[in-house]
């Protein structure tokens, strides 16, 4: 059986691209040294001591059917949460529990895209570079995906602004990360606020993937759906967030969309058919998390040593950014594919070259010249790894 058509373009994942780039290589170690993997955005903080509690007194309710879209106490911590984060009221019935927001932000698409847009194929929007997703979301429902360049030169985030309107009156769909991944940029209230009012005029939906916004710097990130609920258009909105990066529970597999009641029933609905709901021993270790913070200020303390770390160690060199959000570098270099053979050659460091996180548009990638280095082991090795890596890619700055 064929391969459907409008999957054919799509590149291999990041991480078997990167298997194959690296294979029979071998890996530059001293005697005893285990190599140095900083690719995959996988926390390694500490997970909340109450987790193996909660699931231990919940353990009985694996004999029973999960509620889809979340058990009442759930949809209540997280409205509890968006009340504390945003200072915003988000009734149950505008949420809806996730396994991690990959699928939300994958199913948004399949129930909210239309088939056309003003008589034509609707554009799905995506920063570029971008978490592949949104790619193979776009593909699902047929849309024509458009990567819009995210570079220092636009702040690293997508300046759909100046898209011409013709493409914006087919525009049903923009992605946006903030903090962004990989580049770590956090979009300001009033880039929000513009995006947010061109979603208006133009009549399409923002999918905002916030999964990183409790790892930050210094202020907290604004809220697309906040920012949208202050200008009275949350039905603009469809924002995704997640225990993976907030609570260092990766494997857990829960997050949550918060939207209008009518996006978010449609949401439901296809979930109802088609989706897998959270295990409630997971729903009630979700519940729990998202009603405590101070697991949460513990670990963003943990990142915001390893930023300083990371401007000590690499702060002087040309083109350099210190991250504002989330845990990850994105380091400019001559070529990235280049840079990750050199790092495991001669170091037996791992890191992802950038354009396998980017689309070449018109004969251009905007993430060739970078490395995304992934901050999620502890301070100590966090040090020692940037201090080597220092060494192999910059010896001569």
């Amino acid at each position: 059986m064929a391969f459907p058509e409008r999957f054919s373009n799509l590149p291999d994942y990041a991480f078997p691209r990167l298997r194959a780039l690296l294979s029979g290589i071998e890996p530059g170690l001293k005697a005893k040294e285990a190599p140095t993997v900083l690719t995959i955005g996988e926390p390694r903080h500490p997970m909340p001591d109450f987790v193996s509690d909660v699931m231990a007194r919940h353990i009985h309710e694996f004999a029973k059917y999960p509620s889809n879209e979340g058990t009442p106490e759930l949809l209540g911590a997280i409205r509890t949460w968006l009340t504390r984060r945003y200072d915003i009221d988000v009734a149950p019935d505008r949420i809806m529990a996730l396994n991690g927001t990959r699928e939300g932000l994958f199913n948004a698409a399949l129930a909210l895209c239309p088939e056309t847009k003003n008589g034509q194929v609707p554009v799905v929007l995506v920063p570029n570079p971008f978490y592949q997703v949104y790619a193979v979301a776009a593909a699902s429902v047929q849309a024509k995906p458009l990567f819009v360049s995210a570079t220092p030169e636009t702040g690293n985030l997508p300046d759909y602004e100046h898209l011409p309107v013709d493409v914006l009156n087919r525009t049903a769909i923009a992605y946006l990360c903030s903090p962004a991944n990989p580049q770590g940029a956090i979009a300001s209230p009033e880039y929000l606020r513009r995006l947010i009012g061109m979603a208006e005029t133009y009549d399409f939906l923002i999918f905002a993937d916030e999964c990183y916004s409790e790892i930050y710097r210094d202020a907290p990130p604004a809220g697309a759906l906040a920012v949208a609920t202050e200008m009275g258009l949350a039905d603009r909105v469809v924002m995704f967030n997640s225990l993976s990066k907030r609570s260092n529970l990766p494997g857990l597999r829960s997050g949550f969309a918060a939207g209008s009641a009518a996006n978010i029933a449609q949401m439901r609905r296809l979930r109802s058919y088609a989706g897998a709901p959270l295990s409630l021993p997971a729903q009630r270790v979700s519940e729990a998390a998202w009603l405590d913070e101070e697991h949460v200020s513990d670990s963003r303390a943990m990142y915001q040593r390893k930023y300083q770390i990371a401007d000590r160690v690499l702060g002087n060199l040309p083109g350099y950014r210190p991250v504002d959000g989330g845990f990850f570098l994105w380091l400019p270099v001559e070529d990235g594919e280049e840079a990750a053979i050199r790092l495991w050659s001669q170091a037996g460091i791992q890191v992802l070259p950038g354009a396998y996180l980017s689309r070449d548009v018109d004969g251009a990638n905007p993430g060739r010249g970078f490395i995304r280095v992934a901050m999620v082991a502890d301070e100590t090795q966090t040090e020692t790894a940037l201090i080597r890596l220092r060494e192999v890619l910059y010896d001569d700055v």
